[in-house]
């Protein structure tokens, strides 16, 4: 009998169908293609069979990237029997069988497996292999329905673990990780819709953190700046740091403070350059501010329209109606491009327990 067998820490890079990460990546769920570095079959069948790996998730909108390589679909193969066909030319018929897995990499888990009987011919061994695996159809029944079964355990993942994802993400943030830990919170699917509200929620407290850690830096240095030249080049240079400053920051009031010390040490003619800079960072905050208001109207609207559905939606509309999905647009937006960042700094191989089969 074939037995699973975890263990062997082994490092390796995530063989992703698309290395690119963008907004997209994160708020679904995906996996990762791997396949371990022991798997005893050709080079150019192990291509192939990554390429089919590949099929299989992006045809079911699971297609990995680098966002989160934690879980894996990856494939074990069992050569079965062969069978001479005779020729001319003589021909082999290769047999086999292929076990695909869906898993959690980082814990060892496996959440789903499947098996296909395949069969390939060829003029050799090798390329009646490859031949077989040629056959691998990413619409196959058995496989998209292991492919839910796969995804519904990792919903399952997200929820029983929530509460342990969003205490990490805060130990990172008494460590002054913000990136990291809206990263972490980012990864969080939205189809797992309970655990994603609490993430989308508790990462608005650290996002504000964020914001108003980098607003006391910047600003801190704005005023060494204009500390050590108080002439319109060092109001330019101040002017430059305040205006990278987020317009959401709590430290507006000071900023404002700055600004006015500034101005009332430049001559009228020196102020055209600081003037028309600041008046660029007021148009940043009135347009996020006006972006705010016409996602609140139209949450407002939305909220009225569900209240005039029928009954049997009630509960499920009580839970919508308390949040506002427009303004969560906005802020999911501002979350995943620091989590995109920082996606694009992790490590590019992961530690992964191998897993082997006998």
């Amino acid at each position: 009998m074939r037995k699973i067998i975890l263990g062997l820490v082994a490092t390796v890079v995530i063989m992703a169908a698309d290395a690119q990460v963008n907004l997209d990546d994160f708020g679904r769920i995906v996996l990762n293609t791997y396949l371990p570095e022991n798997i005893a079959i050709p080079a150019e069948a192990k291509s192939i069979l990554s390429t089919k790996l590949n099929q299989i998730t992006s045809n079911n909108g699971m297609g990995g990237s680098q966002a989160n390589p934690r879980f894996i679909i990856t494939a074990n193969i069992n050569v079965g029997t062969k069978d001479i066909i005779a020729g001319p030319p003589q021909m082999i018929a290769q047999n086999i069988d292929i076990t695909f897995f869906v898993g959690d990499a980082v814990t060892n888990t496996i959440f789903s497996n499947t098996t296909l009987s395949l069969k390939g011919v060829g003029t050799n061994e090798n390329k009646a292999f490859i031949e077989a695996l040629k056959t691998i159809n990413p619409k196959n029944k058995e496989v998209v329905a292991f492919l839910e079964e796969g995804k519904t355990k990792i919903i399952i993942y997200y929820s029983t673990n929530c509460d342990f994802i969003i205490k990490e993400a805060q130990t990172l943030v008494k460590q002054q990780k913000f990136d990291e830990a809206i990263y972490q919170l980012s990864l969080v699917p939205d189809v797992c819709q309970d655990c994603y509200f609490k993430c989308l929620d508790t990462l608005g407290s650290i996002y504000q953190k964020k914001i108003d850690a980098d607003c006391k830096i910047k600003l801190n240095e704005a005023k060494l700046i204009w500390a050590s030249a108080q002439n319109p080049i060092g109001a330019e240079r101040a002017g430059e740091i305040i205006s990278t400053i987020n317009p959401m920051a709590s430290c507006q009031s000071t900023i404002d403070a700055f600004i006015k010390t500034i101005d009332a040490k430049l001559k009228a003619d020196e102020k055209a350059r600081w003037e028309f800079k600041m008046k660029q960072y007021a148009d940043k905050i009135a347009a996020h501010k006006e972006q705010v208001r016409i996602a609140e109207e139209k949450g407002k609207r939305d909220d009225t329209y569900r209240e005039n559905q029928s009954q049997r939606d009630a509960i499920s509309q009580e839970k919508q109606s308390s949040r506002n999905f427009e303004l969560d647009k906005i802020r999911v937006n501002s979350y995943r491009e620091i989590a995109v960042e920082q996606a694009k700094n992790q490590p590019k191989t992961v530690n992964y327990n191998n897993i082997y089969w006998r």
